[in-house]
């Protein structure tokens, strides 16, 4: 599946490339019909840990993408936002209309009354109004990229750009500046009939020195891993590297079963690894979910955790790493037993979580 992926997606020769000058970014037009939009923030005092801005405009059918019960007139009207920080929270998410309650246009996004996004290349500024939480941030983009997946023939297409944000927090009364670096992000897909992808994780821990490290992984309905990989930013430098090569994700224990209002069945990680050694380079992360996952992302969650990351040699802790987890895979795949998990290393496939 990853040497499919490798020739129909020219993602990682464009991560080997240079900057490119002119961007896509654009509300749904011609035949881009779903777009994504996001702003993650980590490494923030408690109790925010993180905070974040999650748009999926048009709803694609994508089973880790799709959120079903989010619709209330037509797929491809539907906008869902979460907008959320590790603490307590009862509104992260919301759902619209897009002809209804939406204004788009290529540098302004506003979801109803509540989300607005606006701005060009490299100046952009993100508000929220809401009782609970609330923002107005300024954030100012960097030429340091990831690409994490472009298809051939304009399929799909998204990408990440190194940011840093500045600005006023309110969550429940209370105030909160900051000034961290974080992810800004951008997709836009056709509406494709199907695509069978199932599994998705995101993590985002911000280092020492102004670096930043990505860390993503996709599976197939039938558990076959489609990408990999571990992204390292240094905004000191402004060079990224990419690895996809011997990127190994693991999940040690798992909280109890969870339902989504889709009437999925998921696993959430509590404790989780990734692992990734090649030639003289070596990365490992050991982390623990600190139990706040939230509902809102597509057909899944975010919340955040404690880290532990060693790269070549040089170690760092921290309290606010940021994860996304989505698992619609069947629940065979799920609750996979140890002797499968081991027969599964033998054939060079990243164990999946293990049910205790």
């Amino acid at each position: 599946m990853q040497l499919l992926m490798n020739f129909i997606d020219e993602s990682k020769q464009l991560n080997q490339a240079p900057f490119a000058l002119k961007l896509d970014y654009h509300p749904q037009r011609g035949r881009f019909k779903i777009i994504h939009q996001g702003l993650m923030i980590p490494n923030l005092p408690a109790p925010l840990h993180y905070l974040n801005f999650l748009s999926i405009i048009g709803q694609p059918n994508i089973p880790m993408l799709r959120n079903q019960d989010a619709i209330h007139t037509t797929a491809l009207d539907t906008a869902t936002v979460i907008a959320s920080c590790s603490a307590h929270m009862a509104g992260q998410y919301s759902s619209y209309s897009i002809e209804n309650d939406c204004h788009f246009k290529s540098d302004f996004y506003q979801f109803s009354d509540k989300e607005t996004l606006q701005g060009s290349f490299p100046f952009f500024r993100l508000t929220r109004k809401d009782d609970e939480l609330s923002f107005d941030l300024n954030i100012q983009t960097t030429p340091i990229i990831s690409h994490f997946t472009k298809l051939k023939l304009g399929i799909f297409d998204h990408w990440s750009l190194l940011c840093r944000c500045k600005g006023d927090v309110n969550y429940k009364g209370q105030h909160y500046s900051i000034d961290e670096m974080g992810s800004f992000e951008y997709a836009r897909a056709i509406n494709l009939p199907y695509l069978p992808l199932c599994f998705f994780t995101y993590q985002i821990i911000n280092l020492n020195n102004q670096r930043q490290l990505l860390l993503a992984q996709i599976r197939n309905n039938f558990n076959h891993i489609v990408q990999s990989r571990i992204y390292l930013r240094d905004a000191q430098t402004s060079q990224a590297e990419m690895f996809d090569e011997n990127v190994y994700f693991k999940v040690l224990r798992v909280y109890p079963k969870v339902t989504t209002p889709n009437h999925q069945e998921m696993y959430l990680p509590r404790e989780f690894t990734w692992t990734f050694q090649n030639g003289n380079r070596k990365i490992q992360i050991h982390a623990e979910s600190r139990g706040d996952y939230k509902f809102g992302l597509a057909a899944g969650y975010v919340g955040s955790f404690k880290y532990y990351v060693n790269i070549d040699g040089i170690e760092e802790t921290g309290e606010s790493g940021y994860c996304e987890y989505i698992d619609c895979r069947p629940l065979k795949w799920q609750e996979k037993k140890n002797e499968e998990k081991k027969l599964d290393e033998t054939v060079n496939i990243v164990p999946c979580a293990l049910k205790k």
